[in-house]
């Protein structure tokens, strides 16, 4: 068995969520410490960690990134972790790549550094992990992903993956309670929520944007069915392709749920609970990719750029230390029938691509 499927192998049978990956963190900084790496635990009172190996000549510093945490589902009733968005996958990918470089002598200036972050799900692990500095020393910086197979099948790769900026917005709608034989006593909670609801349905940005913000949740209920409620939670998900749009999409659906359901006399506590940019890509970083994924695929191997309503907060790290050249690229693995689906699934024995495709980019920095 390969080293990355090892890898896989144990990682995947171990998931847990953002901020608890203690197992998951501990057997990767096991591995880093036995391959030769100064390992960095527990940065900003989290699970995550980096390693570095310090070439002793001078160079850039090179960071890859990978997430560890998986996701929460309920499965028969149940809440459970699992892993059905291949964090475990990249974990073992910059893993094996971390412990084959040394091995194979690949680094000859400069440093290289890997960041094994949490809580990529959660959409706070990047912020945990740069207040923690883990990247005040980083020139450039890579991250990966797999990719659905209608998307980029195995035998392929993308050089660049641009994501949309994805915000969370909740919302507390606070009526009066009443009988419900004395509507005219109270105000509905559930109606505020309603128009609230609809309103920003009529919301709309540049057609020729892809953006969307929709009702994702939404939980009423006054404990008879005789009553008004004084109480209603409802979130919302916004998606647009560029961070400019974003703070246009966001300001117009704040003020969207304030005003509807200021117009029957609610008031409407709003949180933006989780934000998350767009993606930041570095076209030097994008070539670097590009020619590694033909050096371990070949020219027919190489796909276009993909532009993706799917969020990712590894462009936490470009965005909060502009200096920074990113790039973020997809892998094919014929994975089905998608990401964050219970079933989800895909050819293990891709795993080495991202391995080889990883090591060439170390190698055209770095070597």
């Amino acid at each position: 068995m390969s080293q990355v499927l090892e890898h896989y192998k144990y990682l995947h049978t171990i998931p847990e969520l953002g901020f608890v990956e203690h197992k998951t963190a501990a057997y990767i900084s096991q591995r880093l410490k036995e391959a030769g790496y100064d390992v960095c635990e527990h940065i900003n009172n989290t699970t995550g960690i980096t390693a570095l190996y310090d070439s002793g000549k001078p160079g850039p510093t090179l960071a890859l990134r990978a997430d560890m945490d998986a996701l929460g589902h309920i499965i028969d009733g149940k809440h459970c972790a699992m892993h059905t968005c291949g964090h475990d996958a990249h974990s073992s990918i910059a893993l094996t790549t971390a412990e084959q470089i040394m091995q194979e002598n690949i680094v000859n200036k400069g440093r290289i550094k890997f960041i094994f972050q949490p809580a990529e799900e959660l959409g706070s692990g990047a912020l945990a992990m740069i207040e923690g500095g883990v990247i005040d020393d980083v020139d450039m910086i890579i991250g990966l992903h797999l990719r659905p197979k209608d998307e980029c099948p195995k035998g392929f790769a993308s050089p660049a993956m641009y994501y949309s900026a994805s915000t969370t917005i909740e919302v507390d709608f606070i009526g009066i309670p009443a009988h419900g034989a004395r509507p005219h006593l109270g105000i509905n909670a559930l109606d505020a929520a309603s128009l609230a609801i609809q309103a920003v349905n009529s919301l709309h940005l540049n057609p020729a944007l892809n953006y969307s913000a929709k009702a994702t949740r939404c939980i009423c209920d006054a404990g008879v069915t005789n009553a008004i409620p004084a109480k209603a939670h409802v979130c919302w998900d916004l998606r647009a392709p560029t961070n400019e749009a974003m703070d246009e999409l966001k300001a117009k659906v704040l003020n969207a749920i304030e005003f509807a359901a200021k117009s029957i006399g609610a008031t409407a506590n709003m949180l933006v609970s989780k934000e998350i940019p767009a993606a930041v890509i570095h076209d030097e970083v994008t070539d670097i990719i590009a020619e590694s994924i033909k050096d371990v695929l070949g020219e027919a191997g190489l796909k276009a750029p993909i532009y993706t309503p799917g969020g990712e907060d590894f462009f936490n790290y470009p965005r909060e230390r502009a200096h920074i050249k990113a790039g973020f690229w997809g892998l094919g693995v014929d994975l089905v029938p998608g990401l964050h689906h219970p079933d989800m699934h895909f050819d293990t024995t891709a795993m080495v691509d991202g391995v080889n495709i990883s090591k060439a980019c170390i190698r055209r920095v770095l070597g």
